[in-house]
């Protein structure tokens, strides 16, 4: 606690210092001197002067420091039976020799590159290559729809366009190239060419002249040097959702970025060189930018490149397979896989096949982590499991434990203490700093740590308007919640979880929290439906455990029961309906503010996340049988 609040004083009263004394943890071609300059419109720059490169620290450090025989990277991917391993040597000759290959089509620092690929290790090696000769790269997530990748080539315009011939699902092949195309003949900027890697699975039909195999377009190619980039020079670009359904490009700056990543690694993570770390999710989202490929190689760590689900493949061992096999000492998942293999093996039978003792914790983010898991893993596991909270414009954890340092308090329902550099408090709807334990809005005060986006690609008023404009002086994070005596953060939901019944505001987080506690429930939603009467109501959407033997109205009454009992009359809370399914986004969240347009039927467009389109058509005949839409 002495070294936290240290550091969290530090970094507030003097953020220059505090930042400089990070930035110093890592390679520079040339450091820094200005560290902080902040700019009019409540903007702000990192390290303005420094240079570096990001595909040097990932990579080339660590054969100058006498480990290039150490292993970089694992390939494991149960869909297509394939493993395969990278020494940092090995990783460094692979991506210099596409980097060659961007660099002899014409590439050069500030271009972009599109990157729409499935989770294989020439993803990790295309990522790495752009920012060895500083391009900007554009990951899209592999299976977006043509429509989505369509927008983001326009918007990103990119000079070369990467894909593979197929991704594997874990019951179908998924043919990438007929996307591209499709895409392609929708959108109205053109890459100068298309490179496909030909999977054994399927094979792609190339258009001549324009597209490329991935190795022939290698042969006899000279491999690339590091280029230096300059701090401020986008790293990538990444797009999230926007509520006017246009995608948001997250600029990542390269200077900042490097700082926080290696801050975060050790400090939150607690991983040195050596160690084995698997962030398991997908090169498609921050996490896989953040976590599984920049901060494990720029930490000298072996990062495990995963292709396959928490369950199905095979089964709900998969993620305990992987640790005893490899000997993973840190990992970072979304709740929503636990809570798959929760609903598959609540028993812990084929978690009791493994030896995960290798493992020093588990961290989750990404959702909110309900208590009944968190219990169901800790004992599991016996395991400290923690719950971080940070988002794709920031980059890297805000509240998160500072494991390196021995801070490792845990508070049920809380995503811990802000990690020093961020100063995080509840706003009230006039801006004004909430007491301790008041609802209210999540917000950061300016200026924001490094490694935080500054702007969005090519629009930065909306960047301002989106992020910064509603509380002045302060980073609007856009979820509700509050602040313990003990600065411990609470995260309740988006603001627009926040339900209006009969005049009172009530979190649907706290609900679901309560709802998730039935011995049951696997997973579960509540969302807020229109009344006359009260305004809104409540409504909770469950899915039962495999194997629960509960008549569905028995359920409804228990649950009934226990919100009126922790929460009171005052909820409302009336109606609990059994589904199949639930919709969620391909990163695992739940697609709440769908279903509530759903439930008040309302007309609403069909996110570019979402894992499988079926299933709105199947809530949504549910929701009439149950006489739930308006």
């Amino acid at each position: 606690m002495v070294m936290y609040q240290d550091a969290k004083t530090q970094a507030q009263e003097d953020p220059k210092r505090f930042w400089a004394e990070q930035a110093a943890q890592i390679s520079w071609y040339r450091p820094p001197q200005q560290i902080l300059q902040e700019n009019s419109d409540g903007t702000h720059q990192w390290f303005a002067d420094g240079t570096l490169n990001s595909c040097h620290l990932a990579v080339d450090i660590h054969i100058e420091q006498g480990r290039g025989d150490q292993l970089a990277l694992i390939y494991d991917s149960p869909v297509s039976e394939t493993k395969a391993t990278f020494t940092y040597l090995e990783l460094r000759d692979a991506v210099a020799r596409f980097a060659g290959v961007l660099s002899q089509m014409g590439v050069v620092k500030g271009d972009r590159v599109v990157i729409y690929m499935p989770m294989v290790p020439e993803a990790a090696i295309a990522m790495l290559a752009c920012a060895r000769i500083g391009a900007i790269h554009s990951v899209v997530f592999g299976g977006f729809a043509p429509h989505e990748l369509a927008v983001r080539i326009d918007d990103a315009k990119p000079k070369i366009l990467l894909t593979a011939s197929c991704g594997i699902e874990v019951t179908k092949v998924i043919p990438y190239k007929p996307l591209v195309d499709q895409a392609l003949e929708e959108a109205t900027h053109q890459p100068d060419q298309v490179v496909v890697l030909q999977r054994p699975q399927m094979s792609a039909e190339l258009k001549s002249g324009r597209d490329l195999d991935w190795y022939q377009v290698q042969e006899g190619v000279e491999p690339a040097d590091c280029v230096a980039v300059g701090a401020l020079d986008p790293l990538y670009i990444l797009y999230t959702s926007g509520t006017t359904g246009q995608p948001k490009g997250i600029v990542r700056e390269s200077g900042g970025h490097a700082v926080a990543m290696h801050y975060a690694l050790r400090e939150i993570y607690n991983m040195q060189a050596g160690d084995v770390w698997w962030g398991i999710s997908d090169i498609g989202w921050v996490v896989g930018h953040s976590f599984i490929v920049y901060a494990p190689l720029m930490g000298g760590c072996t990062t495990i490149f995963y292709e396959g689900k928490p369950v199905k493949t095979p089964d709900a061992g998969a993620l305990w397979r992987v640790i005893q096999e490899y000997q993973v000492q840190g990992i970072f998942c979304a709740p929503t896989a636990f809570r798959a293999i929760r609903c598959e093996d609540p028993e812990g039978d084929l978690f009791n096949q493994y030896d995960v003792s290798s493992l020093k914790h588990i961290f989750v983010a990404g959702e909110k982590l309900d208590s009944p898991t968190y219990h169901w893993l800790h004992e599991l596991a016996q395991k400290p499991v923690y719950d971080h909270w940070w988002q794709t414009e920031i980059g890297w954890p805000v509240t998160a434990p500072m494991t390196a340092w021995g801070e490792t308090s845990i508070r049920q329902g809380s995503t811990n203490r802000a990690v020093p550099g961020y100063d995080v408090q509840v706003l009230g709807a006039d801006g004004q700093v909430l007491e301790a334990n008041e609802m209210g809005a999540i917000a950061i005060r300016l200026p924001l740590p490094p490694g935080v986006a500054q702007t969005l690609w090519q629009n930065h008023e909306r960047y301002l308007n989106a992020y910064l404009g509603a509380f002045q002086g302060w980073y609007f994070s856009g979820d509700g919640g509050y602040l313990d005596d003990e600065g411990f953060v609470y995260i309740m939901g988006r603001t627009d979880d926040v339900i209006n019944v009969a005049g009172h505001r009530l979190s649907t987080g706290e609900m679901e929290e309560i709802v998730a506690t039935h011995s049951a429930v696997a997973e579960c939603a509540v969302i807020g439906v229109n009344d006359d009467l009260k305004g809104q109501v409540p409504v909770g959407l469950v899915l039962l455990k495999a194997g629960a033997q509960y008549e569905h109205e028995t359920v409804e009454a228990e649950l009934i029961a226990l919100v009126r009992e922790k929460i009171g009359p005052v909820a409302c809370f009336q109606r609990a309906i059994v589904v199949e399914r639930l919709p969620k986004t391909r990163s695992g969240k739940i697609l709440r503010a769908v279903l509530r347009k759903v439930a008040n039927g309302e007309t609403y467009t069909v996110p570019s996340t979402i894992d499988d389109e079926s299933i709105l058509p199947e809530i949504e005949d549910n929701m009439r049988r149950e006489g739930l839409v308006r």
